[in-house]
């Protein structure tokens, strides 16, 4: 199985004022292609500091980041960007769906983007949107949506480039014990369709639906270890299933 992240000694610095802020110190993880992994640790402890570093929204003071075969560790604001948009698929606690267009519109927006013709582009978010069973609600705008309805666009959003990696930061932070349900049963269904997924959760129900779990705190990385009691949304009493 080929790496597809690998985080070398990544450090991360902060200046609060006068005060230096050493957000992350010296992490190394490596994530290979097809792995279900949760990023966890309590707050201050760089989660979301790596998280950022990830998805290429923000870049490291030292070390070395390798995502699918580039090193992003040291490019510009444009490449971030280029690499963010083709790369990583976002799926965020509130959604960040724009209001005024629909469902169909808000997943297609990576594809305009990405320069893809608006044919290949109407087709591959339909599929997209089909994928996460709203294939009936492609019309409709985020406000005539429920909450998990607005999170599957947001998922379908997320896919619909078919990235190198998806990034869910708390993707259940704002839904109910059921909705959070389904949510985690769509994430399960992207996992076994071949795609990388990086977990961030301070929730360890949630954290239990993955493979492996990466726990920091401090800014370092405090266990690294594969979940031997994986829970999957197939099992109807949603209990711990050995893998």
């Amino acid at each position: 199985m080929s790496e597809i992240i690998s985080l070398s000694k990544i450090s991360k610095k902060y200046l609060l004022g006068q005060l230096e802020v050493l957000a992350l110190n010296e992490v190394s993880v490596q994530i290979n292609q097809n792995e279900y992994v949760a990023l966890m640790g309590p707050s201050g402890s760089g989660k979301s500091t790596m998280m950022n570093i990830l998805g290429c929204l923000d870049s490291p003071t030292a070390g070395q980041y390798m995502l699918n075969g580039q090193d992003v560790s040291s490019m510009t604001d444009s490449e971030l960007a280029e690499t963010r948009n083709r790369e990583i698929g976002f799926i965020f606690q509130t959604f960040n769906l724009l209001p005024r267009l629909s469902a169909l519109d808000n997943v297609v927006l990576p594809l305009i983007y990405g320069g893809a013709k608006r044919q290949e582009r109407d087709e591959k978010a339909k599929d997209a949107l089909d994928l996460v069973g709203l294939q009936d609600r492609m019309g409709h705008k985020p406000n005539e949506l429920s909450g998990g309805q607005r999170q599957r666009v947001a998922i379908a959003r997320a896919i619909v480039t078919n990235p190198a990696i998806i990034l869910a930061d708390e993707p259940t932070g704002n839904l109910d014990t059921k909705t959070s349900i389904e949510i985690m049963a769509i994430l399960e269904k992207i996992h076994q369709r071949g795609n990388t997924i990086v977990l961030v959760t301070h929730e360890p129900d949630i954290s239990e639906h993955a493979h492996r779990i990466i726990r920091l705190r401090d800014g370092r990385v405090e266990s690294d270890e594969k979940n031997p009691n994986i829970v999957t949304v197939n099992d109807p009493d949603h209990r711990y299933k050995s893998s």
